[in-house]
């Protein structure tokens, strides 16, 4: 077993004799799990739900956003017509790792790197509270901060999606400071034996902490605060490079399978997962003018037949397909098993390095936010620079997963699609329709918490007054939406059954949330 394998399941071990949320609170001795152990070392199990939980969750947000869907003989899935599913925990498995696997253990790792003075655990632990509270916020709205870990309550107050947006820019700006000591115990071997993501190399967790301020100030996008020029210089002092990517590594020891990609074959979690038509015709020339991307082959699925088709979310069964046209699953099979793992497609093959964060995704953000500042040489040089360098994503998904029936995108294939200006235009007419539709590509797959709350706030079908178009060209609203949703569309998801409707109800009275229509209220970051 390798040493990060085994740090892990201590990890996990240390973190799951409980599954709910209130059970944080049993401060019980546990004879099966350790009961001090170094800040260092609680890094590892939190380092993997940080990459983890939201792929738990992208089953249900990603058929919001329309990246594939589920397909049924009958009605189309409760979430591919933006429902949801009562007394449920889907779609809250972040929920549960915020205030769980993260939790106190996230804080005890704090207090103990403050007392021995290890600014650079405290600041990691500084982003990863923020990154908590930013994707819980994104989510589901209001959330439990200022009393979550108080050990001597059993229910929570909600606190307002403001403050939350406050506290995570407060603990940016912190861990930012704290990143950029050198002082006290600051040891990156100390912090490498348990930082699996970056080595204990504070500089890649300081630029990951400027990435993430740039996320979060981004979505102040319809706000009169938006302050894109503040967005931009958080990019800068982000990701110089791919080099710079937060990438994990599945280290696939544990016969449990629990650090295998769980989108990958053996963990059998999307064999039934199918892509949709609106990602399809983003990538096959339908939206942009003919242009092939040339990345259709490379992360989506063929047909039996070898042709690229996608299922509409609106019909049983995705449409009217033979068994020879309907397209394979992920890993390029049209059953839901198969005998022998095959290599998966993309991010769907087991070996697969899964990001959490990349340089394409946050050029993207700088190229949205100078494209609203009016700055469109910035816009165009950003936003070609993020095409690009997920065009190179893409190809080390290639040489990593070792599908032979697919090659790279080679130089040639690369250069001409740069240069179609239906894909890159003159800077004078490069329009957002552009740079939100290849942010979408270049997410699809893994960055879901992102990229729904790219199309929220664009209300989905918001018009580019430069383009005349969609934002999201050819993104069409779900024709059988939920019951609850009274015509509405989704905006953010309802807290976790298992803890809140069941021991916590009138905290979610005061804020309305047992409101069947809850999960339609817009988020406050959306609004004007």
């Amino acid at each position: 077993m390798t040493k990060q394998s085994a740090a892990l399941l201590a990890g996990v071990l240390m973190l799951t004799s409980a599954c709910n949320m209130e059970k944080y609170l049993d401060v019980n001795t546990n004879p099966n799990a350790p009961q001090a152990v170094t800040a260092n070392l609680y890094l590892p199990p939190m380092e993997h739900w940080l990459v983890t939980s939201p792929l738990y969750d992208g089953r249900f947000i990603g058929r919001y956003a329309q990246e594939y869907i589920l397909p049924t003989t009958g009605t189309p899935t409760t979430w591919s017509r933006m429902g949801y599913d009562p007394t449920s925990d889907n779609g809250a498995q972040q929920w549960r790792d915020v205030y769980w696997s993260f939790g106190q253990n996230l804080a005890d790792m704090m207090t103990k790197a403050q007392a021995e003075q290890r600014w650079d655990i405290l600041g990691v632990g500084q982003v990863l509270r923020a990154w908590g509270w930013q994707i819980l916020v994104d989510e589901h709205g209001p959330i439990i901060i200022k009393q979550a870990f108080d050990q001597t309550r059993s229910t929570f107050d909600y606190d307002t999606e403001q403050y939350a947006y406050f506290v995570v820019d407060s603990l940016l700006n912190e861990a930012v400071k704290n990143l950029k000591r050198t002082d006290g115990a600051v040891d990156q071997a100390y912090l490498a034996k348990g930082d699996y993501l970056y080595s204990g190399d504070r500089t890649k967790w300081l630029k990951f902490a400027y990435g993430l301020l740039a996320i979060d100030h981004n979505h102040y996008s319809n706000k009169a605060s938006y302050n894109p020029t503040q967005v931009i210089a958080y990019v800068d002092s982000s990701f110089v490079s791919s080099a710079d990517n937060a990438m994990w590594t599945f280290s696939q020891k544990d016969p449990n399978l629990s650090d295998y990609n769980f989108l990958g074959q053996t963990r059998g979690n999307f064999p039934s997962y199918r892509q949709t038509q609106f990602v399809l015709n983003l990538m096959n020339g339908t939206d942009f003018g003919g242009v092939v991307d040339p990345r259709l082959t490379r992360m989506l699925s063929a047909s039996p037949d070898g042709q690229y088709r996608g299922m509409d979310p609106n019909i049983a069964n995705g449409g009217a397909f033979t068994t020879l046209t309907a397209p394979n699953n992920f890993y390029g099979f049209p059953a839901a098993t198969r005998p022998t793992p095959n290599s998966g497609r993309y991010l769907f093959d087991d070996k697969v390095t899964m990001p959490v964060m990349t340089y394409a995704q946050l050029q993207f953000v700088k190229a949205e936010a100078a494209y609203r500042k009016g700055d469109k040489a910035t816009a165009l040089t950003a936003y070609q620079t993020a095409v690009s360098a997920h065009i190179d994503f893409v190809n080390a998904k290639v040489a990593l997963n070792g599908d032979t029936s697919e090659h790279q995108i080679t130089s040639t294939e690369k250069a001409a699609f740069l240069a179609n200006p239906a894909i890159v235009p003159p800077a004078a007419t490069l329009t957002l329709s552009q740079i939100m539709s290849q942010k979408y590509i270049a997410q699809w797959g893994w960055a879901h918490n992102e990229l729904w709350m790219d199309l929220r706030r664009y209300h989905y079908t918001d018009i580019d007054p430069a383009s005349g178009k969609q934002v999201f060209i050819g993104f069409t609203t779900p024709t059988n939406l939920y019951p609850d949703n009274n015509g509405l569309l989704v905006y953010r998801i309802r807290p976790r059954y298992n803890s809140e409707y069941i021991w916590n109800t009138a905290a979610l009275d005061a804020i309305n949330a047992r409101d069947p229509a809850y999960h339609t209220v817009p988020l406050w970051i959306i609004q004007p």
